[in-house]
């Protein structure tokens, strides 16, 4: 079924695709619709809801430039904020008018002739549309380990993503699996009510005091009322975090204070010398993602907790069994193993010009230009795009550059009176060597770590390698001479 759709299609309506939206009525473009899955915005902060849930970078950074909000309660806000603020935020701009719920993406096919894409949803519904956005991120498919004989087990499992609250811990035999982000958060919080836990470590992350404090009243009430002070407490923020990127980026040697934190947070928490062992990275810091916690290492030593280093062997009907002979009875099993990264963009079912799909496209790995736009793939813009993510600060400061990309691309269209705009494969290929250049000397590639930011090829297709100030001075404003514009 083929209706009458507006001028662009918005995928997703988490930070992306809310900003994005945002970005479009701001500049007084109207005829646009967000295409949302689920049944309610946010994104990964409407997905993940397990115990303990929170932003890892302070609450100040991790919103819009245009929409600060000085009622943040905490340094770090918790989950149910983060989503309220984007509730709020979505309301105040006249977004949700604008959002289809419920309405998952099958294809993307773009028509030569038409000049227009053609977007099929899960439904049946085709819209037609001259412009797509993919805001659907990098943190919305779940990644599970191949564990032998798991579906042999008879206890219950699940994902950290699609935490299942119908399920009660409290006095139960509990196996986690993995020791990401979302783990140090989690594990804390249900280690105090389960009989018992044990924790599968392949590797272990490096972990610093995180520091998380509630905002006094009068504090939260200067933000809101003391003109500019909202903005100088970003700022200062702003500037912190991105000092962080000059051992990850431009000798891992500058690192040296970052660690020798992270090492002085093990031995102060941890009294265990052999819980030390187990505990300690053996890799650059920032080779993978630094964690932030202080809670995380008490929970660890407590006694009804197991940290297991050795891999897993099977899978049994009541138990896991581990590759050096341990077996251990439980009742539960949650993944705490992230998310497919690049495989989020890679599985993209989408056809642009001459009939050419975006995997022929990305046959020797997935790129962009500026993050943003590929060649062969007209009127088409992908925010949180490859190499847009970071390990020291907010992506929604990228997302807000990226906007303002997109933007300045519609921008183009309309003075150039074209159809569609695409990037040069020459300015594509000449932006990406330069990026990947500088990747393979960075912490990432040269910290000793095996991390989801590289792919099976061992080359980083998730982070940008700089400071996100670069990112803003080269992609805020397309350049035209970069791009090939159609009538």
């Amino acid at each position: 079924m083929t209706e009458r759709t507006p001028a662009i299609v918005i995928i997703g309506s988490g930070f992306a695709g809310l900003g994005m939206a945002i970005g479009l009525k701001r500049s007084g473009f109207h005829d646009f619709v967000v295409l949302e899955k689920s049944d309610a915005l946010g994104g990964t902060w409407h997905d993940n809801t397990y115990p303990g849930c929170a932003c890892d970078v302070p609450s100040h950074m991790y919103s819009f430039s245009f929409e600060l909000n000085p009622g943040w309660t905490r340094m770090f806000a918790p989950q149910p904020e983060i989503r309220s603020y984007m509730e709020r935020t979505a309301d105040k701009y006249r977004v949700r008018e604008h959002i289809r719920f419920g309405s998952a993406v099958d294809t993307m096919e773009y028509d030569d002739e038409a000049k227009r894409w053609s977007v099929a949803l899960a439904d049946g519904t085709v819209l037609r549309p001259k412009a797509v956005v993919s805001g659907i991120g990098a943190l919305h498919i779940p990644s599970f380990p191949d564990l032998p004989g798991i579906e042999r087990f008879q206890g219950r499992t699940f994902h950290s993503a699609e935490w299942d609250h119908s399920y009660d811990l409290a006095g139960k035999r509990v196996a986690v699996i993995g020791t990401g982000a979302s783990a140090i958060q989690f594990v804390p919080r249900i280690a105090e009510d389960v009989d018992r836990l044990v924790l599968f470590q392949r590797t272990p992350p490096w972990i610093q005091p995180k520091p998380d404090r509630a905002f006094p009243g009068p504090v939260r009430a200067a933000f809101e009322k003391v003109p500019g002070a909202a903005r100088a407490f970003r700022n200062g923020i702003y500037w912190t975090l991105e000092a962080r990127a000059v051992g990850f980026t431009i000798d891992p040697r500058l690192s040296a204070p970052q660690e020798k934190l992270a090492r002085w947070h093990i031995k102060r928490q941890i009294a265990d010398p052999e819980l030390r062992a187990k505990v300690t990275p053996d890799y650059t810091i920032g080779c993978k993602r630094v964690l932030l916690s202080n809670d995380y290492y008490p929970a660890l030593a407590r006694p009804n907790v197991d940290v297991e280093t050795s891999g897993i062997a099977e899978v049994r009907e009541n138990s896991v069994v581990t590759a050096d002979g341990r077996e251990y009875e439980v009742d539960c099993i949650i993944y705490g193993t992230g998310f497919k990264v690049t495989d989020a963009l890679a599985d993209l079912r989408v056809t642009g010009r001459d009939g050419v799909k975006l995997q022929e496209i990305w046959a020797n790995g997935i790129e962009a230009h500026r993050g943003t736009t590929i060649p062969g793939m007209p009127n088409f813009f992908m925010l949180l795009g490859p190499n847009t993510g970071l390990g020291h600060n907010s992506v929604v400061f990228m997302i807000e550059v990226q906007i303002q990309h997109v933007l300045s691309c519609l921008r183009l269209l309309q003075e150039r009176g074209a159809d569609a705009i695409e990037p040069k494969p020459e300015a594509s290929r000449r932006f990406n060597d330069r990026m990947h250049k500088r990747l393979r000397r960075a912490v990432w590639n040269e910290g000793g770590c095996q991390s989801w930011y590289l792919d099976a090829q061992g080359v980083n297709r998730t982070l940008w390698p700089g400071h996100t100030f670069e990112f803003w001075a080269g992609a805020r404003k397309a350049n035209p001479d970069e791009y090939l514009l159609t009538r």
